[in-house]
């Protein structure tokens, strides 16, 4: 099996890995990531389907304090989910996009404020257009349980999100 990690986008991944050995566990990893976050942050998610971004965006969005009311799923048809919290998730799909050229038509851009958060699964589709500064989350599926999640970023976010959280 490919590994998406070692492999997507030309990033190197040295700067944090983790095995998930449950949904729970992905679910929990999320929870505290989106603690951490900070208006603005961009979260790019990558992995094959069934890779766990969807269960890892749910996680974000308890972290952020999307009430338990919201169901958080993936916006594969809606492709721009909005959700309240302590800040504003916006979750993208881009699965269904062509590429660069369909993000004008569906306001992207707007997601990116000082209110908010952006998770984005599919990220691979735009990845030419990514932003400096955003957590790139690579998930790939080991068996039907476990997951290896590598995070890159430099290391002075790493440290801010999860470091000084212990």
């Amino acid at each position: 099996m490919l590994d998406v990690a070692d492999t997507c986008c030309g990033f190197s991944m040295d700067d944090f890995t983790w095995i998930s050995d449950s949904p729970q566990e992905t679910y929990n990893f999320g929870k505290f990531l989106g603690e951490s976050l900070q208006p603005g942050d961009l979260v790019a998610l990558f992995g094959e389907l069934g890779a766990g971004k969807t269960c890892l965006t749910q996680g974000i969005a308890r972290g952020l304090g999307v009430p338990e009311e919201y169901r958080v799923i993936s916006p594969t048809f809606t492709i721009i989910n909005e959700y309240p919290g302590r800040l504003t998730l916006y979750h993208l799909d881009m699965y269904r996009l062509s590429g660069v050229r369909d993000l004008d038509e569906i306001g992207y851009d707007d997601c990116f404020n000082d209110r908010g958060v952006v998770v984005m699964e599919w990220a691979e589709k735009i990845k030419e257009v990514l932003p400096e500064g955003a957590l790139f989350i690579f998930l790939t599926y080991i068996n039907e349980n476990r997951r290896k999640i590598v995070l890159s970023h430099n290391r002075k976010e790493i440290n801010r999100l999860f470091i000084e959280q212990s």
